[in-house]
């Protein structure tokens, strides 16, 4: 028998490689790089701990559990992209207009550049208050 016939048969009914384990194997690796330019068993001890886990992970049996902690990790990342995600927005859309709070209800209000002062009513509590929009 070849050996990734072998291979094969050995990781049938295991978890195998995920996002959250592809995660653990690149910090570790990043780890490592950092002990080469930091003193002390940190970094080293870290990387170790990384790797334990992430082949934990990537050989156990227990599919459903490894199933949950790879969309817990995932929800975690999509939180992260969607916070960078609003962050850019924000930064193109104050180029063209400028974006207010409703002192009352704290709502978003976009009002364009360049109108002077404006009476702005909030759409979602009725308030009207008055801003500079140059």
């Amino acid at each position: 028998m070849r050996f990734r016939e072998r291979l094969q048969r050995f990781m049938a009914g295991r978890y195998g490689m995920d996002g959250l384990g592809q995660f653990l194997m690149w910090t570790a690796v990043v780890c490592l790089l950092l002990s080469w330019f930091v003193a002390g068993p940190v970094f080293n001890t870290m990387a170790l701990l990384l790797l334990l886990w992430g082949y934990f992970r990537m050989f156990s049996r227990n599919v459903q559990k490894r199933y949950q902690e790879n969309c817990t990790y995932y929800r975690y990342v999509n939180k992260v992209k969607d916070f960078f995600k609003k962050q850019k927005s924000y930064i193109q859309q104050s180029k063209t207009h400028h974006i207010y709070k409703c002192p009352q209800c704290k709502q978003k209000i976009r009002i364009p550049r360049g109108k002077g002062k404006v009476a702005i009513t909030c759409r979602r509590c009725g308030t009207e208050f008055i801003k500079n929009s140059r």
